[in-house]
C-alpha cells in the first residue's frame, strides 16, 4: 500500500513519511504540485497526502486535477483551519481534511478509515531491523539477534525507531522531536537526554557511542551493528 505525501516543507513530509511507512505503507514525496502530478501518474498510489501551500500549481489545482483522473483518496493536510478552507477542500474533491499541527495517531486512522472504505486492504507494521538489531515496536523491545537486550519507554522505542527506520542517515534534530514528543512537546535539551538513556540501554559503552551518532549542530543517526560483540553488554 503506497500513499504519496505532497507538501512543501521537507520537514513535515518527512515526518508525515515515516509516520505513514511506521504504519506499513510505503511512501513517496513530492514539493511541487506539477511534480506531485506527474508522480500520481507513475506510482499509482492508493492515497494522497496533500498541503495546500504549493509551488506553481496550489493544494486545490491539485486536487482537482487528481479528482478528474482519478478516484484515488485524498486527505489534505493544512494550516488552513477556518471552515471556509475546509469546505473548499471538500468541495474540490478531498476526502478529508486534517489541520496542522497534527496528531500522527489520528492521521493513521484517517488513513485506514478511507482505505477502508475504498475497499483497500490494510496493514500492519512488522519489526524494525537495522543490521542485527531488531525493535519489536509494539512491545517495545529490542533484540540483538534472537537475544532480548532492553525493554524501552515510550518515547525511548519512537526515538529508536525513527533512527532505525533512516538507518545510516543522520536526521535533523527538529524531524526527530517532531516525531518523539508531536509538535511542540519536545525540544534539543530533552532529545539530548533521551539519547542518553537509549545509549545506556544499547551501547557496549555508552561514553564512547557506536550505534547512536550525533553530528553536532546537526542531528543524530544510527550505525546498524553487524557480528560485533553484542550492544549493551
Amino acid at each position: 500500500m503506497k500513499a504519496l505525501i505532497v507538501d512543501d516543507d521537507p520537514v513535515v513530509a518527512d515526518v508525515v513519511s515515516f509516520v505513514l511507512r511506521r504504519a506499513g505503507f510505503e511512501t513517496a514525496i513530492c514539493h511541487e504540485g506539477q511534480a506531485a502530478v506527474e508522480c500520481w501518474q507513475r506510482e499509482v498510489p492508493d492515497l494522497v497526502i496533500l498541503d495546500l501551500n504549493l509551488p506553481g500549481m496550489d493544494g486545490l489545482a491539485v486536487c482537482r486535477r487528481l479528482r478528474a483522473l482519478g478516484d484515488t483518496p485524498i486527505i489534505i493536510l493544512s494550516v488552513h483551519g477556518e471552515d471556509e478552507d475546509i469546505v473548499r477542500g471538500l468541495e474540490v474533491g478531498a476526502d478529508d481534511y486534517i489541520v496542522k499541527p497534527f496528531s500522527p495517531r489520528e492521521l493513521v486512522a484517517r488513513c485506514n478509515a478511507l482505505l477502508r472504505r475504498a475497499g483497500t486492504p490494510l496493514t500492519t507494521p512488522g519489526p524494525v531491523i537495522a543490521g542485527d538489531l531488531i525493535l519489536d515496536v509494539t512491545r517495545r523491545e529490542v533484540r540483538w539477534r534472537d537475544k532480548p537486550l532492553a525493554e524501552l519507554t515510550k518515547l525511548e522505542c519512537r526515538l529508536l525507531e525513527v533512527l532505525m527506520r533512516n538507518s545510516g542517515q543522520i536526521l535533523p534534530s527538529d524531524t526527530i522531536i517532531n516525531y518523539v514528543w508531536g509538535p511542540a512537546g519536545g525540544d534539543r535539551v530533552m532529545l539530548k537526554r533521551l539519547v542518553s538513556r537509549l545509549r545506556r540501554k544499547i551501547e557496549p559503552d555508552p561514553a564512547n557511542p557506536r550505534y547512536l551518532e550525533t553530528l553536532a549542530g546537526v542531528g543524530y543517526g544510527f550505525v546498524p551493528p553487524h557480528h560485533e560483540g553484542e550492544p549493551g553488554q
